[in-house]
């Protein structure tokens, strides 16, 4: 065993400490300012892991967990829920703040605000479900190759534990070759089961549609190799599979703020990149811009292209069905761009042409949304003809350690 005090908290949520040979060590479920003592787990020549194994002294941001998951089950789909929300406020500032000096090379005089949730339990508006031994839930720390059966989790909203608990008490009428579940609640209040097989083999949802007795629930088949299909309940036109922020009413309010950091777009060409339903792309086409809206699901392109056509807008907006980086060099030159890209970040022919255009005077303005600070700032290094003018982050997920970042990039 090995006594550690801990000084921060890392991207992950684990706790940093160092030891006394001056070897940093990294402690999941540890809190700022925790003396413990930990059992190392793997050890490398610059760093450790360890395992917290007792509390000698809780630091003060340290609280006790709401969810039973958490603890009994050491559920992984939290990291946080040991930390008071001050904790996680001051701990995911430090974590943006971090990767945009030592990876982004930006110099910054403080730690980026953060934006808290206006409800930091039972916003989740979709969960997803892993299958495994037997069971349905989420995966235990430390553990992927397990499952833990989910009985309620308290960041998903009510509507869908509710549903959860129904479906999983009838799971025997789920199809036997599932590999993942997964509920979702769409804008207007209906509720989707997907269920993903791995193999083709036909589902009958109608008697769980019969015993679950919701009328406004859709249930989806997934099959392998295939794409997903209602096979009970309302078959309305809902993207099942679009990207949408889990917590969506704070998702408007962060893309709402990356809209009016572009400025004045009248008249002007925006891209929408990784536009998922073109919510961002619409709102720009009403304030008079013309938008080349680029998506690589084509359901979801389905999906916002038929809302889209249904706005009415002073400009207009162009879809591309493909990815990013294969068709980013047959657009047409953008005065300003909003970028929202998967935890990967922008690819490198994104970024050469997004500098490109700035350098040759096309482009003035970028509104970045990143959900990996660690991405985000080595993206800044790619555009080395564009100044970070103002960034924030925002508390989209609370209890775990995921951050959204608003960076705004000027023509430096």
């Amino acid at each position: 065993m090995t006594r550690v005090r801990i000084r921060g908290i890392a991207a992950g949520g684990d706790g940093v400490g160092t030891m006394e040979d001056g070897k940093t060590v990294f402690v999941p479920r540890a809190a700022c300012g925790d003396l413990a003592e930990v059992a190392i787990v793997e050890d490398r020549r610059r760093f450790s892991r360890a395992r917290l194994t007792s509390l000698i002294e809780p630091g003060p941001g340290r609280t006790d967990p709401l969810c039973p998951h958490y603890v009994h089950d050491a559920c992984g789909s939290c990291q946080l829920q040991h930390l008071s929300l001050d904790a996680q406020t001051a701990a995911k500032r430090k974590i943006v703040g971090d990767a945009l000096r030592r990876i982004g090379r930006v110099r910054l005089d403080a730690d980026p605000e953060l934006v808290p949730a206006p409800e930091p339990w039972r916003y989740r508006a979709r969960v997803s479900l892993a299958v495994a031994g037997g069971r349905i839930g989420y995966r235990p720390l430390g553990a992927p190759g397990r499952v833990f059966d989910l009985e309620d989790c308290h960041i998903a909203r009510h509507c869908l534990t509710a549903l959860w608990r129904t479906v999983s008490a009838h799971r025997t009428l789920l199809p036997q070759a599932r590999v993942r579940v997964a509920l979702r609640e769409d804008r207007d209040g209906g509720r989707h089961v997907l269920v993903e097989t791995a193999d083709a083999r036909a589902w009958d949802a109608a008697p769980l549609a019969a015993v679950v007795e919701e009328p406004d629930v859709a249930y989806w088949w997934h099959p392998a190799g295939g794409a997903p299909r209602v096979v009970a309940g309302p078959a309305g036109s809902f993207a099942v599979l679009a990207f949408e922020q889990v917590h969506p009413a704070f998702g408007d309010r962060i893309r709402h703020d990356a809209l009016v950091a572009l400025g004045n777009v009248d008249g002007q060409v925006v891209w929408d990149l990784y536009a998922g339903t073109g919510d961002a792309a619409r709102i720009l086409a009403r304030s008079g811009a013309n938008v080349w809206a680029v998506e690589a699901d084509s359901r979801t392109v389905e999906w916002g292209s038929a809302h889209t056509a249904a706005t009415d807008m002073r400009g207009a907006v162009s879809w591309r069905q493909d990815r990013v980086e294969d068709v980013i060099g047959d657009l047409p030159d953008a005065a300003a761009v909003v970028a929202n890209p998967p935890r990967g970040g922008l690819a490198p022919a994104v970024t050469a042409r997004l500098d490109a255009l700035v350098q040759a005077g096309r482009c003035t303005r970028i509104a970045y949304v990143s959900c990996d600070p660690a991405t985000l700032a080595r993206d800044l290094t790619r555009l080395p003809h564009l100044r970070l003018s103002g960034v924030v982050a925002f508390d989209l997920f609370p209890q775990t350690a995921h951050v959204e970042t608003l960076a705004v990039l000027e023509a430096a």
